[in-house]
């Protein structure tokens, strides 16, 4: 039987491979590869907090790569936004790279 700190590390393994397979099959909307990045990023968060919990480590590392996720999420929100406004719409098939 699998004791709990085996499945603590590979639960965030299956999230950061999930938000992989998710931005790579399903980019067809800004929006889904945004929210398959911050999937990532919560499972790294995660994997990070317990193995630093387990080597008994400062978890301040931990709440710097929290801030730094953060701020990846709102500059990611502001893109979306500012692509929408521009475009009309969020998909990058309707995309013209010549446009200004």
């Amino acid at each position: 039987m699998m004791n709990i700190m085996s499945v603590m590390i590979y639960i965030p393994m299956i999230m950061i491979f999930c938000g992989c397979w998710g931005f790579i099959s399903y980019n067809k909307h800004m929006l889904n590869s945004l929210l398959s990045l911050e999937f990532m990023m919560l499972g790294v968060f995660w994997l990070m907090s317990t193995q630093l919990a387990l080597i008994g480590s400062e978890v301040y590392f931990s709440l710097f790569f929290l801030t730094l996720a953060a701020c990846e999420g709102a500059l990611g929100l502001t893109m979306l936004i500012l692509v929408v406004r521009s475009h009309g719409n969020d998909i990058f098939s309707s995309f013209n790279l010549l446009e200004c």
